[in-house]
């Protein structure tokens, strides 16, 4: 991968500048903290796409998060909608430090010279008022086209604007939204039992999701609508969110990218230096260094990626 370039004055909006240059703030030289093991030599990409942090819930996995954005190093990260959750912030206010840990890493990231661009959400649509600006380095877009370095051109978006649900009957959204967040207030203290028992982390909402067939049939219909879209924008592919749900599919001339979530399945898309695109389940490395620990093995230098298919 390219170098990174240095840190320009864009990064740093209209902040002091002595000899022509920004003056750094002192956090963006301070070591990272929040107890995360920083690997080294981290994981290098081209590209990351990571969605559906919903930071500011009690069901955000904001440590593995923060762990995750530690241990990779990318040339462009799309943060591509819920990022924050503007819909439960609005109820009450939560948010622990682990949280501020996440933004300030983005942040050390877009002023240590990668790109972030911020495409928000349904969850945070109060950031879609300022797409076209500029925060601390961070690009707030509606959309992006990216360009993977094979060539392809992919449509990036969080994908709320093809959920029936949301554009047709938004009260039912909402009434979903609170039994969701009953779910995850279930899973933290299934996961708390699971820490005593010394096992590692899991998601039963994820795991309800699957086994319940309306879901499974939404998703499908989902990604099929979104990759007939993305056909109709005469792109070669899509990268979206919203439905927590993480995968690579085929759909005629299109691929269909899902980058997953932070909540259920902590997944994130990632594209390599040719262009290959793969999910990380970062939550499946987690296990199996939990389990190699245990076992007193040495674990694998990659995170377990997801097939492609062919």
């Amino acid at each position: 991968m390219a170098s990174m370039p240095a840190p320009s004055a864009r990064a740093f909006g209209d902040g002091p500048v002595r000899n022509g240059k920004p003056v750094l703030p002192g956090w963006l030289l301070e070591k990272d903290g929040g107890g995360a093991e920083i690997r080294a030599p981290r994981l290098k990409f081209r590209t990351i796409w990571i969605s559906d942090t919903h930071l500011g819930t009690v069901g955000c996995n904001a440590g593995m998060l923060y762990d995750f954005l530690c241990s990779v190093e990318c040339e462009t990260l799309y943060l591509v909608g819920d990022i924050i959750d503007g819909w439960v912030l609005r109820k009450g206010w939560y948010w622990p430090p682990a949280h501020n840990e996440v933004i300030r890493r983005v942040l050390k990231m877009a002023a240590h010279g990668t790109r972030v661009v911020y495409v928000p959400g349904n969850h945070d649509e109060m950031m879609r008022d300022y797409t076209g600006l500029n925060f601390g380095g961070v690009e707030l877009s509606f959309e992006e086209i990216h360009m993977t370095a094979d060539g392809r051109r992919l449509l990036v978006l969080h994908g709320d604007q093809f959920d029936n649900v949301m554009l047709y009957a938004r009260w039912l959204a909402f009434l979903g939204d609170k039994a969701y967040t009953l779910l995850l207030r279930s899973n933290r203290y299934v996961n708390i039992i699971r820490r005593q028992f010394g096992l590692p982390w899991w998601s039963l909402a994820g795991h309800l999701k699957k086994k319940v067939k309306n879901a499974v049939q939404f998703i499908s219909r989902y990604e099929e609508v979104v990759a007939r879209a993305a056909s109709e924008r005469g792109v070669d592919g899509v990268v979206c969110g919203h439905i927590h749900s993480a995968e690579i599919r085929q759909f005629g001339d299109i691929t269909y990218y899902n980058d997953g979530d932070w909540v259920e399945s902590c997944t994130a898309l990632v594209e390599n230096a040719d262009g290959s695109m793969e999910i990380i389940d970062w939550a499946a490395h987690h296990r199996e260094m939990e389990l190699a620990r245990r076992d007193g093995r040495e674990t694998r230098s990659r995170p377990q990626l997801a097939p492609v298919p062919a």
